[in-house]
């Protein structure tokens, strides 16, 4: 009985054993198959993250705006000293006279002890320039996001018209069947069978040519993705759902608050205003202090040693360029100099006193362009707003046609049961009610587009819109 016991419990354990391991190795697979490929069903923001991740046009600008940004950050580098080492040694050898070998080491230093600011706004005009590139990017960026929505769209509608003329298709063929019985019993006559059957011809044909549109269309939206293969689509096409707007004086301020293209423009007016400050201090002087430190002699070690500490003025204008400098230094043991020194030049560039005007009349421009895209911006929300609520309205007839097809469609087939209509008649009722369903694809799909062309005027996400409008 012991040896029983212990063979069962070492049966049991073996199997327990087994189940882990199958179940570890199942797990897995699971996991490594899950990071080859993208099984999550994917909305319209996630389809613009995942296009905007793989332009690679797009992550090179990007990475050419990085290294610029680390170049202006390494640009405080002027705000320092500067630091110069030199080294001389010159022999010279006499016929006449004694031989001579000077030995010179130097260091020098520069620094800029005030220049009226101009260096700061240059690279505040820089750092502006980055933050416009940068919003370039964002609308590139926003575009790449727009196409990759137009086609998760453009598939959607292409999915959903393909299942609704097969399912057409499927409803001709059974009454095709039918419609043969009834010929072959003298029901029918056989030229309403040759019409049903061309009928059922030309719903293949489109079926076939939609098929190919389709698969076209998916190859190019999965590779605007990034992806091998298109994973799963959450987003469908509601006919039944009524567009949730928000006002408009909240659109507007929403929009003049937020549109990129009034972003920019504010940026380009800050900008101009900062080159209209730099012209306009180009006068202004610039004080550098000047210091060297050296050691000379004719062997080594070197012995004798100098100093000397310098003012530099510079006063540069497109009328006058004047360089002013004074030095004051020692040499070891007992000598003292002083150095003074003056260059002058006149009219050294006498356009580049219409730089203030060139600015002003610059800046006047950017204000003239946010002053129309201000007011353009406003009248597009409005726009947009008016087409939503026309888009809205026409998905609304489009159901009620629908609507009404479909009871027609349901007279008809009373109808048939009495004998007022022959059997093609109601083929052909079906396939005015498919086209009328289509109708109402297009249009819900037509609203979609103009709800999406509203988001994009108030830099909202995709689907953000009805959420923006209930909070409000």
């Amino acid at each position: 009985m012991p040896r029983q016991i212990i063979r069962r419990m070492l049966i049991t354990l073996i199997i327990l054993l087994l189940c882990v391991t199958n179940v570890t190795g199942m797990e897995f697979q699971g996991t490594a198959f899950h990071g080859t490929l993208f099984h999550r069903s994917i909305s319209f923001a996630d389809a613009a993250d995942l296009a905007i991740s793989a332009s690679t046009d797009l992550r090179s600008e990007y990475k050419g705006l990085k290294i610029l940004e680390n170049a202006w950050r390494l640009g405080f580098r002027n705000f320092l000293p500067r630091f110069g080492l030199s080294v001389q040694e010159n022999d010279r050898l006499q016929e006449i006279g004694a031989d001579s070998f000077i030995k010179n080491y130097s260091i020098n230093v520069d620094q800029l002890l005030w220049d009226g600011g101009k260096l700061s706004m240059s690279r505040r005009l820089e750092r502006m320039d980055l933050n416009l590139s940068n919003t370039r990017l964002e609308r590139m960026a926003g575009d790449i996001a727009e196409s990759a929505i137009f086609a998760y769209q453009s598939v959607l509608r292409m999915r959903t018209i393909l299942a609704i003329k097969e399912a057409a298709v499927e409803f001709l063929l059974g009454q095709l069947k039918i419609l043969e019985k009834e010929v072959e019993l003298g029901l029918a006559l056989p030229v309403d069978l040759a019409e049903a059957e061309l009928a059922l011809a030309e719903a293949r044909i489109d079926i076939v040519s939609l098929e190919s549109d389709l698969a076209e269309f998916e190859r190019q939206f999965a590779e605007l993705l990034g992806l091998e293969e298109l994973p799963p689509l959450s987003e469908k096409i509601d006919t039944n759902r009524a567009v949730v707007l928000p006002s408009a004086g909240i659109s507007v301020s929403l929009a003049e608050e937020k549109n990129p293209e009034l972003v920019e423009t504010r940026f380009s007016i800050t900008k101009r205003q900062a080159e209209l400050k730099v012209a306009s201090r180009s006068w202004i002087p610039t004080f550098r202090l000047t210091g060297s430190f050296g050691l000379t002699g004719n062997e080594y070690p070197l012995t004798r040693h100098t100093w000397s500490v310098g003012l530099s003025i510079d006063l540069s204008s497109p009328w006058i360029q004047n360089t002013f400098s004074f030095q004051r230094g020692w040499e070891a043991p007992h000598d003292q100099t002083a150095g003074l020194q003056n260059s002058f030049s006149p009219l050294p560039n006498p356009a580049a006193s219409l730089g203030k005007r060139q600015a002003e009349l610059a800046l006047s421009h950017e204000k003239e362009k946010y002053s129309l895209a201000f007011e353009r911006t406003g009248r597009n929300v409005e726009r947009a707003l008016e087409k939503c609520r026309l888009a809205d309205f026409k998905r609304c007839l489009a159901v009620e046609a629908a609507d009404i097809a479909s009871r027609r469609y349901s007279l008809e087939e009373l109808r048939l049961g009495l004998g007022h209509i022959t059997r093609l008649e109601l083929m052909r009722s079906h396939i005015d009610c498919t086209e009328k369903e289509i109708v109402t694809v297009e249009a819900a799909l037509g609203q979609m587009q103009a709800e999406r062309e509203l988001e994009r005027l108030l830099d909202l996400k995709p689907g953000e819109l009805a959420t923006f409008a209930r909070q409000r």
